[in-house]
């Protein structure tokens, strides 16, 4: 078998469109989330915490040489990073829990059928039982 009709095999498998259609799908989603939290939910945000804004963050680690600035540790730009993936973790629970909520399908609760009537043998055995108790 040669690599054309291997690969071929491979790609008309449906697995690999959905993954596809997934990793399409999931970058426009990504592009929505990304401006829902910088465009919608930082800027309320960073009115309550007072525009604070952690990229300048930075110590030296060591000198500058030959008029070259010092080699700094942009800690402040990794907080921010961890700071950003918290707002759009919690934006995209938001958003899946409404759509869990709008897609959860009513839960019907069904009364079993009552039991069934016992049938004319039981009733006479029944009616026995009772005569041979009253005669005790």
């Amino acid at each position: 078998m040669s690599i054309l009709s291997e690969f071929k095999t491979f790609v008309a498998r449906g697995n690999v469109v959905d993954l596809a259609v997934g990793v399409v799908v999931g970058a426009a989603f990504g592009k929505i989330v990304e401006s829902l939290v910088k465009d919608v939910v930082t800027p309320p945000l960073g009115l309550l915490i007072g525009g604070v804004d952690f990229t300048d963050l930075k110590t030296s680690i060591g000198i500058g040489v030959l008029g070259k600035p010092p080699v700094t540790l942009n800690y402040g730009v990794f907080l921010q990073a961890c700071f950003n993936f918290l707002i759009i973790a919690f934006v995209i629970f938001l958003v899946v829990k409404g759509v869990n909520a709008l897609t959860r399908k009513p839960v019907v609760v069904v009364q079993p059928p009552p039991p069934p009537p016992p049938s004319a043998e039981v009733l006479l055995l029944i009616e026995i039982r009772d005569e041979l108790r009253k005669k005790s």
